[in-house]
């Protein structure tokens, strides 16, 4: 398929593309790595008048440590979360999910911020920052706001960005001590959306699990916290059964649908399983396992 006729603009500073955003308003979409995008407009379900790309933009290609938080420009490539020394060693859940993120043609072009403002349930990103419990850094034309990632995701494909509004930047939490993170993904082969996968961040008191934040893919039509695994978790101890009933919390809290990778039975099975393999996996590294 050939896409429909549009204008192309590839702005150099983050004004022009925010002056060409107010410009245009609905008629332009946003350009970033392009993987949903680009395909979309070729089968023309998406059809914009105007293509912004941002691939110019620079300044929001980061990954650093900033004020207790790791801060990552949205136009920064996932494939340098990889390559990140403070990511492998201080974010494992984030780590754990850059690597299962489709593929290295991918994730050399996929940027961060594209991941999570195209607001899909089954992209990795959305569930590793509600676990993170991430902040959205937003720029319009009234200047930066903030954006709590449990805000963020309003419903299927939309997010709480704002019409003229750009994604600069995300930061997510540094970890406390005793904290330790996973993420299990199961997916029928290698770069496929996930049938399943479970984000778990957590911090241990001793051998009870003090805080816990859970958060699933693509079992959901809305990127979702697990608000019943995270309950079945803190304040108890670290033990299979606990873990078993955060699983099954997980499972019944969440609802997915039947499609090639999957009933929608399987995949609620599938998630109580990966639900426990995250948990065990985050409180082992919580407590200095490996």
């Amino acid at each position: 398929m050939i896409p429909a006729a549009f204008d192309y603009h590839a702005p150099s500073t983050l004004d022009e593309a925010l002056q060409l955003l107010a410009r245009h308003g609905d008629a332009a979409k946003l350009l970033a790595g392009g993987h949903s995008l680009i395909p979309a407009m070729r089968f023309r379900l998406a059809q914009p008048e105007v293509l912004i790309d941002l691939n110019k933009l620079d300044t929001l290609r980061y990954v650093r440590e900033e004020g207790g938080a790791l801060v990552i420009g949205a136009m920064t490539p996932e494939a340098w979360l990889e390559e990140s020394a403070v990511v492998q060693q201080r974010f494992p859940l984030l780590a754990d999910a850059v690597a299962v993120i489709a593929d290295p043609l991918v994730r050399n072009r996929g940027t961060v911020g594209g991941n999570l403002a195209h607001a899909d349930p089954a992209n990795d990103q959305p569930a590793v920052m509600l676990a993170h419990g991430a902040t959205i850094v937003a720029h319009g034309a009234h200047g930066r706001r903030t954006i709590a990632i449990d805000d963020f995701f309003v419903s299927l494909f939309e997010s709480a960005l704002q019409p003229g509004e750009i994604m600069v930047e995300i930061r997510v939490p540094a970890p406390a001590p005793s904290s330790g993170g996973a993420y299990v993904k199961m997916e029928r082969k290698v770069g496929d959306y996930a049938t399943s996968a479970v984000a778990v961040q957590l911090t241990m008191s001793g051998q009870t699990i003090a805080s816990a934040r859970v958060a699933l893919t693509n079992v959901n039509p809305v990127p979702m916290r697990s608000a019943g695994a995270e309950a079945a978790l803190v304040g108890k101890p670290a033990t299979e059964e606990v873990f078993e009933a955060a699983g099954k919390a997980a499972a019944a809290e969440c609802d997915p649908s039947s499609d090639l990778r999957g009933t929608a039975e399987f995949k609620r099975d599938i998630t109580r399983v990966l639900a426990k393999r995250a948990i065990r996996r985050a409180v082992a590294r919580a407590q200095g396992r490996s």
